[in-house]
């Protein structure tokens, strides 16, 4: 038995055990899965648990409404009541001082009245004003107490009222606090992922070198080469040099020098057009 009752208790503290494990990975999930929600959908949910506070505050003013109604009818009540029993009274005391008079016959309202009848008249009025006296108390009582109530009713319909238009006002300044923190957000650099947009910053400037480089090689192809030299060609004194080498009293190197300078000029006449051959013949 004993050992049941152990393998009982065990059971149940692991019981126990896994309950609470579960319980707080109930309590985690629902934090994270609280604190993954976004913030707009929270500042719309609290928007509309305000707005589900008016049923409740109207419910409420209603009571009051009827409250009021309430303690005033009781109030004209005993205002009556009380004039009733002022009336009352004054009667009573008119009643005593005629029978302190000691006659022996009354006269009211053109009736007569034995002493004994006036004497059994003020009597049962006592005991009636004693009655309706001690009502009137007890309606006092309970016109303080509805009042109380309805003062407490009021406060707490204040609150109610005051702590919503709290809840209103604190709920536009997180919306505005939020606003302000996404703009933040946008504005910020550091929070954008921009990889995309640099790839296409490279390969736009990848495009504008290669370009450049295409116009670069169309530009030195495209160079324009005239036929008519411009510069004078300056041509080294053959003669000179081999009479310098060979030295003076050599004619067949003078004229074979004289013979390869003439080719020379004749080939140079013919190559060039025909204007300005003329113009070198001239």
């Amino acid at each position: 038995m004993g050992t049941l009752i152990a393998g009982l208790v065990g059971v149940g503290m692991t019981a126990l055990g896994v309950w609470s494990y579960v319980r707080t990975g109930v309590n985690v999930a629902g934090q994270t899965v609280r604190e993954n929600v976004p913030l707009d959908w929270e500042i719309k949910r609290a928007r509309q648990m305000i707005e589900d506070l008016k049923p409740e505050i109207a419910k409420n003013m209603q009571v009051v409404a009827k409250e009021e109604v309430s303690v005033q009818r009781l109030s004209q009540e005993i205002t009556t009541k009380q004039s009733l029993l002022t009336k009352g009274r004054e009667d009573i005391l008119r009643l005593k001082d005629d029978l302190k008079s000691g006659a022996a016959r009354f006269v009211y309202a053109g009736r007569h009245y034995t002493q004994e009848q006036v004497k059994d008249d003020v009597a049962n009025r006592f005991k009636q004003f004693q009655v309706h006296e001690q009502t009137m108390q007890k309606l006092n009582q309970i016109l303080v107490a509805r009042e109380k109530n309805l003062d407490a009713a009021r406060r707490k319909l204040d609150e109610m009222l005051a702590a919503k238009r709290e809840l209103e006002v604190e709920i536009e300044n997180l919306q505005a606090r939020m606003t302000m923190v996404q703009v933040a957000q946008t504005s910020n650099p550091i929070s954008l992922d921009d990889s995309h947009l640099s790839g296409t910053r490279r390969l736009l400037d990848e495009i504008s070198t290669r370009i450049d480089v295409a116009e670069r090689m169309a530009a030195s192809e495209g160079a324009l080469e005239g036929s008519i030299p411009l510069e004078e060609v300056t041509t080294s004194d053959v003669l000179q040099e081999l009479t310098a080498y060979f030295g003076e009293g050599r004619a067949e190197v003078e004229a074979m020098v004289r013979a390869q300078a003439l080719s020379a000029t004749h080939c140079s006449i013919v190559s060039s057009p025909p204007s300005k051959a003329v113009e070198g013949i001239t």
